[in-house]
């Protein structure tokens, strides 16, 4: 009886079972984007832990226990060079999952259909018996995010935001000049900015006769105000994750609300 369960244990190995069928692997994601590309891709195969609740900074969050908790069961870990206390969870943790750097931006459709292609590679090298469900999976959602981009582009087309000048912050300037838009200047982190780079922006913004100043709600948002009241200009405030403002439950919703805020903004103005 034991030599034919070792037998149909041998068997079932043998024939490529899917990982479902198995103890179902943890990936653990370190924010809300490579959460919800990583559940894309995935689907059912694997479950998803995301760290760092909806919505939030990276750069801001605080570790708790909860997390460290969740990376020592994790059969893999995915982040993106962007938090500072990942070397000091992962030596807390001192475990040997292998750990992905998916390094670069995502906050445009092109970009985020890299993040799910590099994904995808990544979870068909662990999960290799389920490499074919997870290249339709992204093949899929890739085809979504490209139906999505020729809207949005469309859309910016019609407006001519190519020929409407902004100022914006770092971590927007992607989806900004990716839609059209005409940047003029971009500013960094605003804790890092002095009251000399406000007059050099607003000097910059002023020639340019920029229309609109372009925040990222995670980084802050005063300074840009307070610069967008300098050069009388719009201040439209994005955001860089799914969950943070209304109706951007999805990276898809995120794009789209983005967008939406820009064009609104700016109608007025053309």
């Amino acid at each position: 009886m034991k030599r034919l369960l070792f037998v149909g244990i041998i068997l079932l190995l043998g024939t490529g079972v899917s990982s479902a069928a198995l103890a179902t692997p943890i990936v653990v994601a370190t924010h809300a984007v490579l959460g919800e590309f990583t559940q894309i891709v995935g689907g059912d195969v694997i479950e998803v832990t995301t760290i760092i609740p909806s919505g939030f900074c990276p750069a801001f969050y605080d570790l708790c226990p909860s997390d460290i908790a969740a990376v020592s069961r994790a059969t893999m870990v995915l982040y993106s060079g962007i938090e500072p206390w990942m070397d000091s969870l992962l030596d807390a943790v001192g475990g040997t999952a292998p750990v992905v750097l998916l390094t670069g931006e995502w906050n445009t459709p092109d970009a985020a259909a890299e993040k799910v292609d590099a994904i995808a590679a990544a979870l068909s090298e662990l999960l290799p018996g389920d490499a074919e469900r997870f290249a339709a999976n992204a093949a899929a959602y890739k085809a979504e995010l490209a139906s999505l981009a020729v809207s949005l582009k469309a859309q910016a087309a019609t407006l001519n935001v190519a020929a409407v000048p902004v100022i914006s912050m770092a971590w927007q300037e992607m989806f900004v000049s990716w839609l059209g838009f005409d940047v003029v200047a971009t500013y960094g982190m605003p804790g890092n900015l002095s009251l000399q780079d406000l007059v050099d922006l607003a000097a910059v913004g002023t020639t340019g006769n920029a229309v609109a100043v372009i925040d990222n709600l995670q980084s802050g948002v005063n300074f840009g105000a307070k610069l967008a009241r300098e050069i009388d200009a719009i201040h439209v405030v994005l955001s860089n994750f799914p969950g943070a403002m209304p109706w951007t439950a999805t990276v898809l919703d995120l794009f789209v609300q983005n967008a939406e805020a820009l064009f609104t903004a700016v109608a007025p103005r053309l």
